[in-house]
């Protein structure tokens, strides 16, 4: 690889044998693309553009989205004292963080450590478990954090706050790995929600943007003076398109997901991550990415591939 490289306006070349796009989780913001956007005379920002609410106190704030971004922007302007409406397009998946943290995390637990399972053994035991069976276990959790939130699940709903637990009921986890969008974890938003708070226009799209606010696909018109798009992010991959070339991005493909056949996430089954920690179909280009845990682990294993062809290992590459 040949890479140009630019700082307070000094040029740099170097070369170097492999390249990894360390980038996130995602690529790009999706472009808002909603119809007639030039006639509206409000603000309206990506959530990557989003700041702080500070500028938006007292004025009518619509969210578009209802996954984690989306709470995350809602619960910071009705703090700064806006009007908030949130615009839920599809069912989400809402799992209470104190929650999660006793149901799904034990092995992280302070009686895990008392047990002799310090942090990098847990790291190991979880990557160890095939994603196939990981799904199973995930059904099977999700039916009892359902039944010990119920009502939490109950006032929610009532809000019309639209709710699932993905395609087959498996919940966030699967979520996250299959396509990375339709969660939050909650931390106070629903609260907020529960109690109108934080207004929910459910089972909506945006057909068309007016001078003062939308026009939904249900003919109803709403007047927001500050519109924000939490529509979520490419691909990794499109990141490369910006950098090296759409020719080079389009031979590796997506990254993430697990091939898994719901929505978002076709087929066929892959069983791990599409191009994520591993080699890819370029030669010398490496993506890595996901949360902290998964920074944590599969940083490991990516940095010893990198070190097996630094040492010029016989590597066989199966695809």
């Amino acid at each position: 690889w040949d890479i140009k490289l630019s700082k307070e306006g000094e040029n740099t070349e170097i070369k170097a044998q492999q390249i990894v796009f360390a980038t996130g989780a995602y690529g790009p913001p999706r472009e808002i693309n909603w119809a007639n956007k030039e006639n509206y005379k409000g603000i309206l920002i990506h959530s990557s553009e989003y700041k702080e609410a500070k500028a938006f106190q007292g004025k009518n704030c619509l969210v578009v989205g209802s996954a984690s971004s989306a709470h995350d922007i809602a619960v910071d302007l009705w703090e700064a004292g806006a009007k908030v409406t949130m615009l839920q397009r599809s069912p989400t998946t809402v799992v209470k963080s104190e929650t999660l943290m006793e149901m799904a995390f034990p092995i992280y637990s302070q009686q895990a450590v008392n047990d002799g399972i310090d942090v990098d053994k847990a790291d190991l035991i979880s990557a160890a478990l095939p994603f196939a069976l990981f799904k199973e276990q995930q059904i099977e959790l999700y039916k009892e954090i359902r039944e010990i939130d119920s009502e939490f699940y109950k006032k929610l709903e009532k809000s019309g706050f639209k709710l699932d637990f993905g395609e087959d009921d498996s919940g966030l986890m699967m979520k996250a790995l299959r396509t990375a969008s339709g969660y939050y974890i909650d931390v106070g938003a629903s609260e907020l929600i529960s109690n109108g708070e934080i207004k929910i226009v459910s089972g909506e799209e945006i057909v068309a943007m007016q001078p003062s606010g939308v026009l939904l696909s249900s003919g109803k018109e709403i007047e927001m003076e500050v519109i924000i798009a939490c529509t979520g992010y490419q691909s990794m991959h499109e990141i490369v398109a910006t950098i090296v070339s759409r020719e080079v991005a389009d031979k590796v493909g997506p990254c993430w997901g697990l091939g898994s056949g719901v929505k978002g996430d076709p087929g066929p089954w892959l069983g791990e991550l599409r191009n994520m920690w591993k080699p890819t179909v370029v030669d010398g280009l490496w993506f890595h990415g996901g949360n902290l845990a998964m920074s944590r682990f599969y940083s490991k294993v990516l940095a010893l591939q990198l070190k097996a062809r630094q040492e010029n290992l016989d590597i066989n590459v199966i695809n």
